[in-house]
């Protein structure tokens, strides 16, 4: 489903300051399951996920979805993709500060032209399924971590992508909340869904669920 060929990521480049995130990355990922990216902080796995998820271009190489390779189109046909393919749930959660979780989760369905009753239906709905419902109208500044977490997740899920993205999913959850987070995941796991996540936390990479774990070190697979 998903394919890397000799896929490197160079920031700066050309510049005195020049850094190598990734170097030859060579990687096929099926489809469904949950698989893992572990390596300590630095090892590229973040770079990683952002160039799967279409959010960044390798220097060089091709990464392929569905056969199709993606590596040169344009901006335009990416951010479509990227609505259409993928959820993604980030390290810090990224909710906007002043809108409600229900308003947050229903963002990124505005583009598509999902009709206002149905998008708020659809939210509501994954709010229902993740315990909350009863904060659809707070603030998401007013969350605690592990509400915040569930409500990326729903935003994540609102567009029903069928890959979803997680970057160090449990670094700001106790281990109660990184339990519950191997809940959820478990679930869309049996719906189908495919995840790939980044995590140097054992509980996660070491969790029974994960199908595979992707190891990088200095931003080459291990």
């Amino acid at each position: 489903m998903i394919e890397l060929n000799g896929v490197t990521k160079l920031f700066n480049q050309g510049r005195p300051n020049q850094c190598r995130a990734l170097g030859e990355i060579h990687l096929s990922l099926d489809r469904g399951g949950i698989t893992v990216f572990e390596g300590p902080s630095g090892s590229g796995k973040t770079t990683l996920l952002t160039l799967i998820g279409c959010l960044a271009r390798p220097t060089s190489g091709r990464v392929r979805l569905r056969g199709r390779d993606v590596s040169g189109m344009t901006e335009r046909f990416l951010t479509g993709l990227r609505r259409q393919t993928f959820g993604f749930v980030f390290q810090q959660f990224n909710l906007v500060r002043g809108l409600t979780v229900e308003e947050n989760v229903m963002l990124p369905a505005y583009p598509l032209g999902v009709p206002r009753p149905e998008l708020r239906r659809r939210a509501r709905s994954l709010l229902d399924s993740l315990d909350l419902a009863a904060h659809g109208h707070a603030k998401a500044e007013w969350l605690s971590g592990g509400q915040a977490q569930r409500a990326a997740i729903a935003r994540a899920l609102v567009n029903d992508p069928d890959v979803i993205l997680a970057d160090e999913p449990t670094a700001n959850l106790d281990t109660a909340l990184s339990q519950r987070f191997l809940d959820i995941v478990r679930d869309l796991k049996r719906q189908g869904k495919t995840l790939i996540m980044t995590s140097h936390d054992p509980l996660v990479y070491q969790a029974p669920e994960v199908d595979r774990v992707v190891g990088l070190r200095d931003g080459h697979l291990a």
